[in-house]
C-alpha cells in the first residue's frame, strides 16, 4: 500500500527564487529548474500568459510593445501577484503531468526577512495554484540542510546563501536559527552594477542577459594580480552616437564594478559574526562558513570573504540547488523538521 500511495503522491517542495524556480517532488528529487520569468500580453484589460520559464527568458528585453516579459519575483518575494500565481500554476502542472488523486502538499522557502504580508502573498499564490496545503520554510535553514550541514547538533553552523534577490546570513544550532540577517543584495544587484559601470565608464548600454553572461564568464570578487585578468568581447549600444558597438572588457573592470556589492555581502557576514554568542562563534572558527546559492559561484568570492573574516570559507557542492534540496529534505523528513515548517496562515 505504501508503494502505491507513493506512486500517486505529488507532494512537492518549491524554491521560488528571484532568478530561478526549482521544484523537488517527494521521492523523485529535483525535476524542474527554470527561470522565474513570465511573458504575457494584455487583452481586454486582462493579462494573458504566453510563455513561462525558459521560453519567456528568451524574450526578456526583446519583446514588441504588445508583449511584456517580467520577473514576478523581486528580492525573493512576490512583486506581481497575478503573474506569480500563473507561473506557480504552470510549474505545478508541468511537474504533475499524470493525473493525481489529490492536490499536492507544497513547501516553499521564503527569505528570512520576508514580512508577514509577503509570506501571506506567497502562501495564497501557492494555494490558488492548486496546492492542498502550503508550508513555508526559512531560506537559511533550507540552504544549510541542502548543503549537508549538521544543523540539529548543539554546535554552531554558519551559512551564507547568495540568491538572485537576497543574501541570507544565518547562524544555526539545534535545528533552528540563532541569528539571521537578510540583505537585499544578490545576483540581480551584481548584474545592475555591471550595467551601470559600463554605462558610466564605457558609454555602452547593455541588457540584463548580457550582464548576466559577463558575470558568469569573467565575474570575480577580487582584483586580478595583473589588474586585467581574462578579457571578453561584448556588444551593446553606444550611448554617444546611438549605434550598436562591440568592445573588449577585462576581469579587472568587472571586479571594480562588483566591489560595492561584494563589500555589502562581506559586511553582512561580519555583522553576523559580531552578533553571534561566543560559544557558537568558537564553533564557527572550527567549522568555517558555508556558501550556497548561485552567487556563491562568483569567482574568488570565497577568497574575498576569507581575507575579510580570517575564517575557512567553503562553497557547497551543489550550491545552485542547495535551497531546493533542503526544502525537499524538509518534505521527506517532515516529522523531524516540523518545527522549521510554518503551516499557519
Amino acid at each position: 500500500m505504501f508503494g502505491l500511495s507513493g506512486l500517486f503522491s505529488s507532494d512537492m517542495a518549491i524554491d521560488l527564487g528571484t532568478a530561478n524556480t526549482l521544484v523537488y517532488v517527494k521521492g523523485r528529487g529535483i525535476i524542474l529548474n527554470e527561470p522565474s520569468v513570465v511573458a504575457y500580453h494584455v487583452k481586454d484589460g486582462r493579462k494573458q500568459v504566453l510563455a513561462v520559464g525558459e521560453d519567456a527568458k528568451l524574450m526578456l528585453g526583446r519583446t514588441p510593445g504588445s508583449i511584456e516579459a517580467i520577473r514576478p519575483m523581486r528580492d525573493g518575494v512576490i512583486a506581481d501577484f497575478d503573474v506569480a500565481e500563473e507561473m506557480i500554476k504552470h510549474f505545478i502542472r508541468k511537474v504533475t503531468k499524470r493525473s493525481t488523486f489529490s492536490k499536492p502538499k507544497v513547501i516553499v522557502c521564503v527569505p528570512y526577512g520576508a514580512t508577514p504580508v509577503e509570506k501571506r502573498a506567497i502562501r495564497q499564490s501557492v494555494l490558488s495554484a492548486g496546492a492542498r496545503r502550503a508550508g513555508l520554510i526559512s531560506e537559511p535553514i533550507a540552504a544549510a540542510i541542502g548543503a549537508g550541514m549538521p544543523i540539529t547538533d548543539p554546535t554552531g553552523s554558519m551559512v551564507v546563501d547568495i540568491g538572485g534577490g537576497t543574501t541570507e546570513v544565518a547562524v544555526l544550532s539545534l535545528g533552528d536559527i540563532v541569528y539571521a540577517r537578510s540583505v537585499r543584495v544578490g545576483g540581480d544587484r551584481m548584474d545592475e552594477a555591471i550595467i551601470s559601470y559600463l554605462r558610466r565608464h564605457q558609454n555602452l548600454l547593455i541588457g540584463e542577459s548580457t550582464a548576466e553572461r559577463i558575470k558568469c564568464t569573467i565575474g570575480t570578487a577580487r582584483m586580478p594580480d595583473d589588474g586585467r585578468g581574462k578579457v571578453m568581447q561584448i556588444r551593446g549600444r553606444d550611448l554617444l552616437n546611438g549605434v550598436p558597438k562591440e568592445i573588449e572588457i577585462t576581469q579587472g573592470q568587472i571586479a571594480e564594478a562588483l566591489s560595492e556589492t561584494v563589500q555589502t555581502i562581506c559586511e553582512a557576514v561580519m555583522i553576523a559574526l559580531e552578533t553571534t554568542p561566543p560559544d557558537l562563534a568558537a564553533d564557527i572558527v572550527d567549522r568555517g562558513v558555508m556558501l550556497t546559492g548561485g552567487g556563491a559561484l562568483l569567482g574568488d568570492l570565497d577568497l574575498a570573504l576569507r581575507e575579510q573574516t580570517g575564517l575557512i570559507i567553503t562553497v557547497a557542492d551543489q550550491s545552485l540547488n542547495c535551497v531546493a534540496l533542503g526544502t525537499g529534505k524538509a518534505l521527506e523528513y517532515e516529522k523531524q523538521l516540523r518545527h522549521a515548517i510554518d503551516y499557519e496562515s
